[in-house]
């Protein structure tokens, strides 16, 4: 059965009669022909909802926060751990706390030079990624506008 009234037969070659007895029922997938208007707009907008500080709005701009937070953590403790390396290097090879490179101790070196990187690379991590936790917002509420 189809529903464009041209009386044609359903998906599988089943025609139009009905059912026989005992056999089991047949799904029929009903779609909507795809059109290119827009929507109209079925309720507040998510930009509303967080400028009027309703509760869907509070509950938009916590999550937005508790992702930046998580962000901020997650950062702040893989630089400690990396950092924290330094000094356990320095314990764990023998005879590397006296060694010296270009007449400077190499643990200063490794301190001046090595942890610098670290630095940047985690600054440059955590902005890239709070950029795109705040375009997911602003994604999220200029979607309903």
């Amino acid at each position: 059965m189809t529903l464009d009234g041209a009386g044609g037969s359903a998906p599988g070659g089943a025609g139009a009669s009905a059912p026989v007895a005992g056999s089991p029922p047949q799904r029929v997938r009903v779609t909507a022909p795809r059109s290119q208007a827009s929507r109209s707009p079925t309720g507040y907008p998510v930009a509303r909802e967080v400028a009027e500080q309703s509760e869907l709005g509070q509950v938009f701009v916590r999550s937005l926060i508790r992702s930046q937070l998580r962000l901020a953590v997650v950062v702040a403790v893989g630089f400690l751990l990396i950092l924290l390396a330094f000094p356990l290097l320095l314990a764990w090879v023998p005879g590397l706390d006296r060694a010296e490179f270009i007449g400077v101790p190499f643990a200063w070196v490794l301190l001046g030079v090595g942890v610098y990187p670290v630095i940047g690379l985690s600054a440059w991590l955590y902005v890239r990624t709070a950029s795109r936790n705040e375009a997911r917002y602003l994604d999220l509420v200029e979607e309903d506008e």
